[in-house]
């Protein structure tokens, strides 16, 4: 354990590009799929990253965590769950098979075996996927991952924090009590909620038992923690290394909560190229 401080039925539109930096570019694309279409963002040259965004949340959340892990030398995609941005596909009757079907589409246009880093909800998806289409995914960092059991009241308050309809400041206490830990603003995720959905992302979990998704397959994994998670608790640790055994390392960042990465940007960045560097190192 570690504490960090710090192309087949596929048609491809590009839609809009804009220089990051002298050396990278990052353009947004539209990939066409059999039910809809995926709104990605990719950025930087290099192996396949994929990062995959909380429940509700804009994949543009993690510009800086993308552009970071971009300038290590990694392309870093960041596929608009459906719902968002210019994603469309079934919002109902779905379940978190849809999702990781979505996820391998990017992969399968872009090229694999992929890395796929799945935040909060995402990392649910990220691992159906690994379970789904092994193939196509060489690892999974599942980062401010929930703890196998939690208080229900949790949820209840991811749901509350990302309700438009509440007032402002009653959305502040559910985000400072459940994504941001003392000291970091939870003011940066007042925007960038998407109710429609958020709903269907909570619907799809709950007909997907979570026996299908838990051990992403048989993937070496990343459990990149916050020592401020009320979803997973700095006691139950190695709750998923103590199951699922030496496939699973451990990382934890401090003065983070469940939003971690937008907390600890710097951090998070670190901690992932140096775990993606080690499974480079071993497939040589």
């Amino acid at each position: 354990m570690r504490i960090c401080s710090l192309p087949s039925m596929a048609l491809w539109l590009t839609l809009m590009t804009q220089a990051a930096s002298a050396d990278d570019q990052r353009t947004r694309e539209l990939l066409r799929t059999a039910d809809g279409q995926i709104d990605v963002i990719t950025e930087g040259a290099g192996p396949v990253i994929i990062l995959l965004p909380s429940r509700g949340r804009d994949s543009e959340d993690y510009d800086e965590v993308a552009h970071g892990i971009a300038k290590a030398g990694f392309r870093v995609l960041r596929p608009q769950p459906r719902g968002i941005g210019q994603s469309v596909a079934p919002m109902r009757d779905i379940t978190l098979h849809d999702f990781a079907r979505d996820i391998a589409a990017v992969i399968r246009h872009y090229g694999g075996p992929a890395v796929i880093v799945g935040h909060a909800y995402g990392n649910w998806v990220a691992r159906m996927t690994a379970v789904d289409h092994p193939q196509l995914v060489r690892g999974v960092v599942i980062a401010a991952a929930a703890s196998k059991t939690y208080p229900p009241e949790l949820s209840v308050a991811v749901t509350k924090s990302g309700d438009m309809s509440l007032p402002k400041e009653e959305r502040l206490k559910y985000l400072r009590g459940t994504f941001f830990a003392p000291g970091n603003d939870p003011a940066i995720w007042l925007d960038g909620c998407h109710t429609e959905a958020s709903e269907a992302q909570r619907v799809a979990a709950l007909a997907t038992r979570q026996a299908e998704w838990w051990s992403a397959g048989s993937v070496p994994l990343l459990d990149l923690q916050a020592d401020n998670d009320p979803f997973h608790p700095i006691e139950r640790m190695n709750e998923l290394k103590d199951e699922l055994g030496d496939r699973v390392s451990v990382a934890v960042i401090r003065n983070a909560s469940h939003a971690l990465l937008p907390e600890q940007p710097a951090a998070v960045v670190a901690a992932i190229v140096a775990w993606v560097r080690g499974l480079q190192s071993i497939s040589r």
